[in-house]
């Protein structure tokens, strides 16, 4: 019987393919080189570009096409959004690896996210988003290179697949309650569970559900924070409940500490990851939830 199309869209594609010998997956770095007989206006620009790949996937017939966005695009979270225009795809025939300068990484910046997360009509569950927007106002001089600030809001679904790429590191920035006086910062290392089944919410935000969903589609960065905030109050959206966007006091007076506390874990970040080849644990691993660090 054949396979219903969307049933054949649906099937994951492959995590990695060889191109000359060489196994280029997401976080590879490649040289492109569209065929003259389909370029089209944006081949002719990007034609000999370093592009990083982001995701392996797969047509309707099975054959797999590599989904990349540029290296040094500015608006590179944008393609990771999955928006036209920052990310492209070109067949494995139309792609060469990077092999000469991923030999030199160690030349290279390493990699870390900052992902703000929170929905801003929901109150305090806006923190993370406004830490995010107060370092990306005024960027410190202290981030190093390599240090990625992101405001993802409630874009679960993006985040999942920005985590698939050369990330060293990811810092989550959020609200949580943990019984702690409102406004208290806290520094956590989650741990992710083996549960199986990750419910797919385009517009959710729960960093475990995120984070298995990225496991799931290829890989998440080998370290993993959450810099939470305790919230004054707890919104869930429900249709009795205002909408509210502001921060409470004692949340709105957290934001500074968190912006600096920010920049000193995204420092401490990037010099482990570069110190060390080889950290605690495979990539991929979320260590067990160790002593946090409060403020």
């Amino acid at each position: 019987m054949t396979m219903d199309f969307w049933a054949r869209m649906e099937r994951r594609g492959p995590g990695t393919v060889e191109v000359d010998g060489v196994s280029v997956g997401p976080g590879s770095r490649v040289r492109l080189r569209p065929r003259s007989s389909r370029a089209d206006i944006f081949d002719l620009a990007l034609a000999g570009r370093i592009a990083v790949v982001e995701a392996v996937e797969q047509d309707d017939e099975g054959r797999p096409h590599l989904a990349v966005t540029l290296e040094d695009d500015p608006g590179r979270d944008l393609g990771e959004a999955r928006l036209p225009g920052h990310r492209f795809f070109y067949t494995a025939e139309e792609v060469e690896p990077v092999v000469e300068e991923e030999a030199a990484a160690g030349d290279r910046p390493v990699r870390v996210l900052v992902a703000g997360i929170g929905n801003i009509f929901l109150g305090d569950d806006g923190f993370g988003v406004e830490v995010v927007r107060r370092l990306t106002q005024s960027r410190p001089p202290e981030l190093p290179a390599g240090v990625d600030v992101v405001d993802f809001g409630i874009r679960g679904m993006d985040l999942a697949y920005a985590l698939q790429r050369d990330y060293a590191a990811v810092l989550f920035v959020d609200a949580a309650p943990r019984g702690e006086r409102p406004g208290t910062l806290t520094l956590l290392e989650p741990r992710l569970s083996d549960e199986g089944g990750t419910p797919v919410e385009t517009h959710g935000m729960d960093p475990v559900q995120v984070l298995r969903l990225a496991r799931e589609l290829g890989r998440i960065p080998p370290r993993v924070l959450v810099l939470c905030c305790e919230p004054s109050a707890v919104l869930r959206g429900t249709p009795d409940e205002d909408v509210l966007v502001e921060l409470s006091a004692p949340v709105r007076t957290a934001v500074d500490d968190a912006a600096r506390m920010v920049v000193s874990v995204a420092a401490d970040l990037v010099a482990d990851a570069a110190g060390e080849a080889d950290r605690d644990g495979r990539p991929g691993e979320i260590p067990e939830e160790k002593g946090s660090a409060r403020r």
